[in-house]
């Protein structure tokens, strides 16, 4: 009897797109809170089209998905829920889903609840359907699936987004539906448990960490900041965090695979621009898309002005909102002549702080803050000159390699994924990608926006190689083909036997 290739499933809370072939309403589905829907989406896609049997599980966010409600029970979803179980995209039935316009909620609580109701689902009704050979988990909103996975002696392998974690009791899993007494022992509690009756009440839960535990094998999304997760460098990470991490490390049982970027971001079929390109005519159609983007912020309109775009979050914690802001106005006061400008397309709690700076020094016609808007940070990348990700950390991040895609080269703090995907630019050998400041303050920042400018002032037929060079570069290597590859690597190894073929 031939036997049948190894079944991968899943679990993802967020998902972007789901290819041709996986379910009735596959190109109709869509539930995004951030990058993790990107990697999730690309994944299935790509283990879709390399032939492997792979199936994914996410609620079920009838809303998002835009299907009519009141049509609900019609004879056209009647028919889509009879033959879900013989596809290979499975949705978690619960009313707490239905009815939700936004993947996360506000509260804390809410979110927690969504979380564990989700895999419910997962454990007590789409793996029993499934069967897998594997079950591949993100984040902390998947934390139980390990362990009931290893009960059941299927192997599982937990990849790391973010480094943020819940914690919850055993009664109040037990309570929303999952027997947890069967696979209890495989959790990660936050105090040495006692027996299971004195545990289940009074010893909590820490989710991502039992994810991490229960794992056969776990990856972070770049292989800087596993590194530096190891060898303790983060403050931030909780230490039972960065212990398990550090544990699978040692054991051989970790690894760091980058992201990529959502095939649509490319400049040669992005709709959002004003003109699309690729490396061989960028220059001009950059000085289209610039003047465009400038005439949208109210930015003047300058096809020679170095260009520095803000695309990421406007996060004060992470993202390096504090040495932007300590050096906005001296760095624009001091290349005035030159005409350079920044843009935000971006929301979050510091946006307010570059909206004052730009009010109190009466620099509008130069600096704009824009709440994100898809199509105008689109727009953005093919404007600009440079991308601004001066992160104090970052586990992988993808505008800087979408800046790269459209010719607009990173400027970044060198700090996990960021070390991994920028190289500093040297134009006299063609080596290189971008400028990387290694120590995390205002001065380094300045001093890698200065090379940035500097890098600008050189001839244009110069800079016009390097770019082309850049982007074409960046395209061949930034791809969810090399993502989907490298995981498949991982899940070979952990089955021992080939996923296609």
């Amino acid at each position: 009897m031939r036997r049948r290739r190894p079944r991968i499933l899943i679990v993802t809370p967020e998902i972007t797109y789901l290819p041709e072939g996986m379910g009735n309403l596959s190109n109709r589905l869509t539930a995004k809170a951030g990058g993790l829907a990107d990697v999730s989406a690309s994944l299935v896609a790509s283990l879709h089209d390399l032939g492997a049997d792979v199936h994914v599980a996410l609620p079920h966010y009838r809303q998002l998905f835009h299907i009519d409600i009141g049509r609900f029970i019609s004879d056209e979803l009647r028919t889509y829920l009879s033959k879900l179980p013989e596809d290979q995209v499975h949705l978690a039935e619960d009313r707490i889903f239905y009815y939700r316009d936004a993947v996360y909620s506000g509260y804390e609580t809410e979110n927690l609840k969504l979380a564990l109701v989700f895999q419910r689902e997962v454990i007590n009704n789409i793996m029993p359907r499934v069967r897998p050979d594997l079950v591949h988990c993100n984040d902390w909103m998947t934390g139980l699936v390990p362990a009931h996975a290893r009960r059941l002696g299927i192997p599982s392998l937990f990849t790391v987004h973010n480094i943020h974690s819940r914690e919850t009791t055993l009664a109040r899993v037990e309570d929303l539906g999952i027997d947890a007494a069967e696979f209890w022992q495989n959790l990660y509690y936050v105090s040495l448990p006692g027996p299971y009756e004195q545990t289940r009440e009074a010893v909590p839960i820490d989710l991502l960490t039992s994810g991490i535990f229960a794992a056969h094998f776990i990856n972070t999304v770049s292989p800087s900041f596993l590194r530096e997760i190891v060898e303790g460098r983060h403050d931030f990470v909780p230490a039972p965090v960065r212990d398990e991490i550090r544990n699978k490390h040692d054991a051989g049982c970790a690894a760091g695979i980058l992201n990529a970027p959502d095939p649509s971001y490319h400049p040669v079929r992005d709709d959002a621009l004003v003109a699309r390109y690729g490396p061989e005519r960028h220059a001009e159609a950059k000085r289209e898309n610039k003047l465009a983007f400038q005439r949208t912020l109210g930015l003047e309109t300058d096809p020679e002005a170095p260009l520095f775009f803000w695309p990421s979050r406007l996060d004060p914690v992470q993202k390096g909102c504090d040495l932007l802001a300590h050096i906005l106005y001296e760095t624009v006061s001091a290349h005035w002549a030159e005409g350079l400008q920044v843009a935000f397309v971006a929301n979050g709690p510091a946006a307010e702080v570059f909206a004052e700076i730009v009010r109190f020094h009466g620099i509008g016609q130069r600096v704009a803050v824009h709440p994100f808007r898809e199509d105008l940070s689109r727009l953005g990348y093919a404007a600009a000159d440079f991308v601004l990700m001066p992160s104090r950390f970052e586990p992988c991040g993808l505008p800087q390699m979408i800046g790269m895609l459209y010719g607009a080269l990173p400027v970044v703090h060198d700090t996990g994924g960021l070390h991994d995907t920028v190289e500093p630019l040297d134009p006299h050998a063609g080596r290189g990608n971008g400028f990387r400041f290694e120590v995390y303050d205002p001065p380094g920042l300045r001093w890698a926006i200065e090379q940035a400018v500097a890098f600008h002032r050189l001839p244009p037929g110069v800079r016009a190689r390097e770019i082309r060079r850049i982007m074409a570069e960046a395209a061949g290597r930034f791809t969810h083909a090399e993502t989907a590859r490298r995981y498949i690597e991982l899940y070979e190894r952990m089955l021992a036997r080939p996923l296609v073929g």
